[in-house]
């Protein structure tokens, strides 16, 4: 496996994606996407959400890994635009995801609906 530093790869397309705001949506795929909005943003993670299911779904059918891959650096790509879209980083997921380091799912997902009640007033 290929030894990766992804925490700077993110932040580095990060701080890319962030420069993109308010640039010529005639000039840059990002900016025409910030530019559209929060549909156009979001509308683009559900395709790609889509793509990569449908990959994975063609891997198990004889498909070629390469295109799971290429679909998931899509999507992941997508998440980053939406992040930024709502001034949001990397950071802050990697953040999320530490705090959970080494709680169960199923603990996490009791916690989650334990606050959910909790915000309803249940």
């Amino acid at each position: 496996m290929t030894q990766l530093n992804s925490n700077d790869t993110l932040l580095r397309l990060a701080a890319v994606l962030d420069s993109r705001k308010g640039g010529d949506p005639d000039a840059s795929y990002v900016a025409r996407l910030f530019h559209k909005g929060d549909d156009a943003v979001l509308k683009k993670v559900g395709e790609e959400a889509t793509e990569v299911v449908l990959a994975a779904k063609d891997l198990r059918q004889g498909g070629e890994k390469k295109a799971l891959v290429g679909e998931m650096a899509d999507l992941w790509f997508h998440c980053l635009v939406t992040l930024s879209h709502f001034d949001l980083s990397p950071a802050d997921v990697l953040a999320e995801l530490e705090r959970r380091e080494g709680l169960s799912g199923l603990e996490e997902k009791a916690l989650r609906k334990s606050r959910e009640r909790e915000a309803n007033g249940d």
